[in-house]
């Protein structure tokens, strides 16, 4: 038996329009060509595969069991050249084949899961790699060109060619578990009380950052280098800590943690900017994101929680 030859793209279009418009007439009139065309388009293609796509027996023709097996793979290759063509006319119109962006651990996930299912409709040929960093990691990402864009939080000391726009804030607040000695305190706590108790700080080793504290009271602390570590253990009663909104409204609401209403600490504000180096131009993707990011209402969406 001979080996199969190798099939043209426009014979498995044919051999898919076949199937998808239920016969070799419906598949002529769809594709513009005459019966007599798709038909020998479809013995050829049979010809070359060395193996019988189509069952001729019955007044439709039907797919054989290797046509079956077969059809996906022609709706594969067929995909995949679509996408390749599709891609290819973007990136002659100046459209990026990759955006990179790295966004602070603060940034609600819902928000973000938001703005990529818009950013993936507006721009499918585009791959997006996306990071996730603490405090000064996110522009130090941004500033070694390891990231285009960045969503940063709080004011790291970044060289002058880094661009920062205001993108809102998160809402933060302490809390702690109920089983914790701070969550039988009458309110307001005073900061001296505060100081006494452990308290779980997020924190990173990137140089722009380092030695700096944010919203740090306790005299004691653990520090760690990742939301969810922070979130499980203020959970199992090892500390306290400032906790994003949208991280801890369902704990709250289900009593997994309380939150404390402190003297001085009221409702903390995380200010957030949208970064990138000046001396990069972005692309068209890359100044769509950089604007919705400006531009994205903070106001959670209430299946978040």
């Amino acid at each position: 038996m001979r080996d199969p030859g190798l099939p043209t793209l426009d014979q498995l279009r044919v051999f898919i329009a076949v199937i998808d418009h239920g016969g070799f007439a419906h598949a002529a009139r769809a594709l513009h060509r005459t019966q007599s065309v798709i038909s020998y388009t479809i013995a050829n293609l049979e010809e070359q595969l060395n193996i019988e796509l189509l069952d001729r027996s019955t007044r439709k023709p039907t797919l054989t069991e290797a046509g079956k097996a077969l059809l996906a793979d022609a709706r594969a290759v067929a995909t995949k050249v679509d996408s390749m063509r599709s891609r290819a006319k973007a990136l002659g119109m100046g459209l990026e084949a990759e955006v990179s962006i790295v966004v602070d651990v603060m940034f609600p996930t819902c928000l973000l899961v938001r703005t990529l299912e818009q950013f993936q409709r507006e721009f499918p040929t585009v791959a997006l790699r996306l990071r996730t960093e603490a405090l000064g990691a996110v522009a130090q990402m941004v500033v070694e060109r390891r990231c285009q864009l960045g969503v940063a939080g709080m004011a790291a000391d970044v060289p002058a060619n880094i661009e920062r726009h205001a993108a809102g804030f998160v809402k933060m607040m302490p809390v702690c578990a109920p089983m914790h000695a701070l969550a039988s305190e009458a309110a307001p706590i005073p900061t001296s009380v505060l100081r006494e108790h452990l308290q779980l700080v997020v924190t990173d080793r990137s140089p722009l950052t380092e030695g700096r504290d944010f919203g740090v009271t306790g005299l004691r602390d653990w520090r760690l280098g990742d939301l969810g570590s922070k979130h499980a253990l203020l959970l199992g009663g090892l500390g306290w800590g400032n906790m994003p909104e949208h991280t801890v409204l369902r704990d709250l609401s289900e009593g997994r943690l309380v939150r404390l209403h402190t003297q001085e600490m009221k409702e903390l504000e995380y200010p957030l900017f949208v970064i990138h180096r000046g001396d990069d131009e972005l692309g068209p993707a890359g100044k769509w994101l950089r604007q919705h990011f400006v531009q994205l209402d903070h106001t959670l969406p209430r299946d978040a929680f």
